[in-house]
């Protein structure tokens, strides 16, 4: 659990933007312009660009993501043979650690795909059916739960 919350915050927003001040903290100490401060202007520059990022509040992400989700799944009007639906309900009631890449990536990176290929497939008919390369991905997906 801790070890999961630790990797949680190594990837937020709040430590990268962090980690890019203390970098530019660090620029600056190597171009000779803290003099004997260094490290601590490069901990202050940390501090300050992580407190630039502001606080999301872990306990209803995932849900207001997935919220977000059905909303745009509807919005794109996905054939109901696709199966979306039933997957996400499937992602509502699992577990959020389990869950937490299909619904911040996999799942929006297979929706824009799908929304992409049905352009270009008006462009250019005979490619590959998007809604069954959607299925596919959908179907890969629900069997990671």
């Amino acid at each position: 659990m801790a070890t999961s919350r630790a990797l949680e915050y190594l990837e937020s927003p709040r430590n990268l933007v962090g980690c890019a001040a203390g970098a530019g903290g660090l620029g600056l100490y190597f171009a000779g312009l803290t003099g004997g401060w260094g490290p601590a202007v490069v901990a202050a520059m940390y501090a300050a660009g992580a407190l630039l990022v502001p606080w999301k509040p872990k306990g209803d992400g995932a849900t207001s993501e997935l919220a977000a989700l059905a909303e745009r799944v509807a919005a794109i009007g996905l054939p109901s043979s696709v199966g979306a639906e039933q997957l996400l309900a499937a992602l509502g009631a699992a577990d959020r650690d389990r869950v937490r890449r299909i619904v911040e990536w996999e799942l929006p990176v297979a929706l824009d795909g799908y929304v992409r290929a049905r352009c270009w497939e008006a462009l250019a008919p005979g490619g590959v059916d998007p809604t069954a390369a959607l299925k596919a991905e959908l179907d890969r997906l629900s069997g990671l739960l």
